[in-house]
């Protein structure tokens, strides 16, 4: 049992042991942080013993039954990221005042967001890495509903989504908009069936899978009716549902493309079951964009040409 103790001031030691935790935590396991923190497994556990001793608190259980957090290592994890987050962006302001461009940069996208020739995210990284060569970036892939609210916790600094509601704690800035249409796969009772012989009322019959959470796809759904039967809360597993042949349901497509061009999916009713989703780049409110996230909404907007207003 970790005896019960008061952490007082965070010190340097502090913030080194965490770091040490969040990539134990990001990689799944001490074993597997070998690597990434180049030091050997005694040495890791024993951070993270030490980090117990300092929080009063059991972080995970770890040993020949695999990795796993414990509910107060699940709270740890969400503050410390709030914490570094926090120390990163102090550097990066202290940083400026010298007019160096360093430090950590957290971006988040929605599923499929590169595979989208319109999202020129690519060519924004190489147009950043050539002003910033000394900053990290790190970027990850989440739902929506997580995206928003990893900007507004701090966790992330800047985030690309499609549009729907938006919260009046963070702005969001127009990028590229993205070709909704409707989907089934190889083996479905609509495949082969000509594109004018598939009435509304058969594709209202369907089985629909579509996005779990708030999002245009959930809305457009409601909208034309479609017998929601299966959640997905990420488009691969979306488009692995409908490659099933037993649902059908809304991808981008970009991402499709490829599953049509080999038969394995084909579009339905694409001159009615369709809809545009609107892509921005969100970042939070208040506290004010860092002048690192200044300069990476700027190459945003130089690869794409613009950046829109915030609305």
């Amino acid at each position: 049992m970790v005896r019960k103790a008061h952490l007082g001031r965070v010190s340097d030691v502090d913030i080194r042991l965490l770091r040490v935790f969040r990539t134990v935590v990001a990689c799944g396991g001490v074993s597997a942080a070998e690597l990434e923190l180049n030091v050997g497994r005694s040495t890791i556990s024993r951070h993270l013993t030490d980090l117990e001793l300092r929080l009063g608190v059991k972080l995970c259980d770890r040993g020949p039954a695999g990795f796993a957090l414990t509910d107060e290592g699940a709270r740890v994890v969400e503050a410390s990221s709030r914490l570094l987050s926090a120390i990163d962006n102090f550097q990066s302001d202290v940083d400026e005042v010298h007019q160096r461009l360093t430090g950590h940069l957290s971006i988040a996208l929605f599923d499929k967001t590169v595979s989208n020739p319109e999202a020129r995210l690519p060519q924004t990284i190489a147009l950043f890495d050539e002003i910033a060569p000394e900053v990290t970036i790190e970027v990850h892939v989440e739902p929506v509903n997580a995206i928003e609210s990893g900007v507004l916790n701090g966790r992330f600094q800047l985030a690309i989504i499609p549009g729907h509601r938006q919260s009046n704690s963070l702005d969001y800035y127009p990028l590229y908009a993205e070709q909704m249409y409707l989907y089934c796969g190889a083996g479905h009772a609509l495949f082969d069936r000509p594109e004018k012989a598939v009435s509304r009322r058969d594709l209202r019959q369907c089985k629909y899978a579509g996005i779990g959470f708030h999002s245009p796809n959930m809305m457009v759904s409601h909208k034309l009716r479609l017998k929601r039967s299966a959640d997905a809360y990420d488009e691969e597993a979306l488009a692995a549902l409908i490659l099933s042949g037993r649902y059908i349901g809304f991808l981008p497509d970009h991402y499709a493309k490829s599953f049509v061009e080999r038969d394995a999916m084909r579009r339905l009713r694409s001159d009615v079951f369709h809809y545009q989703s609107d892509h921005a780049v969100i970042v939070r409110r208040s506290p004010k964009p860092s002048r690192l996230v200044q300069e990476f909404l700027d190459c945003l907007r130089r690869a794409h040409g613009t950046l829109g207003q915030s609305g």
